[in-house]
């Protein structure tokens, strides 16, 4: 994503350094991905991959899509899939 956001519009930090300033509880933040678009609130899953993916161009047409309930449900349901495989495929990855 980093690559993609060639207008510097993402901030990532690393929860898993002790120095990082934390807005949620770190193990909270650690078992699934957040983010934050300006002003609004925190939201986790497939909603924080939709905002973030809202503020690459090239991505903004997903994230607008992800606005539809049905959508974001629908993706929501395949990111709950990819945290229970996310154990086997990180052990793959080694």
């Amino acid at each position: 994503m980093r690559i993609l956001d060639r207008r510097g519009r993402l901030r990532f930090i690393d929860v898993a350094n002790d120095d990082a300033a934390c807005p949620l509880d770190r193990q909270t933040l650690l078992a699934r991905f957040h983010a934050q678009e300006a002003g609004g609130p925190v939201v986790s899953g497939a909603a924080a991959f939709a905002a973030m993916w809202r503020a690459i161009p090239l991505l903004r047409p997903l994230g607008l899509l992800a606005r539809i309930p049905a959508v974001l449900w629908m993706l929501e349901g395949l990111y709950l899939l990819f945290l229970r495989l996310r154990p086997r495929l990180q052990r793959w990855a080694r």
